[in-house]
């Protein structure tokens, strides 16, 4: 019988058999927090907890390396800032993957065909890629290159790709360029999701996604504020905006009936996917 409480039996579980790019992003995703944990490890060691060979570790911690995640030295892997790696988007991937799909679908409501929107890099907001056909048409801005190669041959999705300086750590576009861009443009709304909610404001642990987030925010004029349940439990250095700046906050049907009372208490417009619109 499988071990479903192993990283082995994960893949084999939760994933598609047949989705190979899943399976690696989920293993990198576990190699990192394993690594996170332990502060370094031996890549020997990851074969063994992982069950995969010398040559599949090596190849993922050349790939968290290149990224700027992780440090490689005489087989060993060390890890780099912990706000660097939570803010990559291979840490992020599949995290609250079911919560962040059902979010997803509840942003589609507050999309009309014909409009634009803003799009930004987190993998919460990446889960509306799929059901943006149902939308169209429709002109999608974004500085993510993962949302860029999803949306580039759909039909009628006009793609505005923002660029700017590359970031290897979360496969976006960021820095003075691209907020110049984002300042010349104004789109009907702006889809964004933050590290955490402390005190009912938003926070963030990159300074440089932020302003990213902050030039989309200001100029569209509806904001959706995309958050899972566990977004409540975290801390992260930045500060954003109080969640009553925000037109919409989506949230999943696992958060606390507490956090859910304060917020309609104080008149912060929130809708639980999965749920009615409060």
């Amino acid at each position: 019988m499988t071990d479903k409480t192993s990283p082995v039996a994960f893949l084999q579980d939760e994933l598609p058999s047949d989705s190979r790019h899943s399976r690696q992003i989920a293993r990198r995703q576990m190699i990192a927090e394993a690594v996170m944990a332990e502060g370094s490890m031996r890549i020997e060691d990851l074969t063994e907890r992982f069950g995969i060979s010398l040559m599949t570790a090596h190849r993922d911690v050349d790939e968290l390396v290149s990224r700027g995640l992780f440090r490689k030295t005489r087989g060993i892997v060390s890890a780099a800032a912990t706000s660097l790696i939570e803010s990559s988007d291979v840490y992020r991937a599949n995290r609250q993957a079911s919560e962040k799909k059902m979010i997803a679908a509840a942003a589609m409501q507050f999309i009309e065909p014909g409009q634009a929107i803003f799009l930004d890099d987190s993998t919460t907001v990446l889960q509306m890629a799929s059901q943006l056909p149902a939308k169209v048409p429709l002109t999608a801005i974004t500085n993510s290159l993962t949302l860029m190669n999803a949306l580039k041959d759909m039909h009628d999705v006009t793609l505005l790709a923002l660029g700017g300086q590359y970031y290897n750590w979360c496969n976006a576009f960021m820095g003075r360029m691209t907020i110049n861009e984002i300042n010349r443009l104004r789109a009907d709304a702006a889809f964004i999701s933050m590290s955490a909610i402390i005190d009912d404001v938003v926070f963030h642990q990159s300074p440089e996604i932020v302003d990213i987030k902050r030039a989309m925010f200001e100029s569209a004029a509806k904001r959706i504020l995309l958050m899972d349940h566990t977004k409540f439990e975290r801390r992260a250095l930045h500060s954003f905006a109080h969640l009553s700046e925000f037109d919409v906050v989506i949230v999943d049907g696992k958060t606390p009936a507490d956090h859910l009372e304060r917020m309609h208490s104080k008149n912060i417009n929130v809708v639980v996917a999965g749920g009615d619109k409060e």
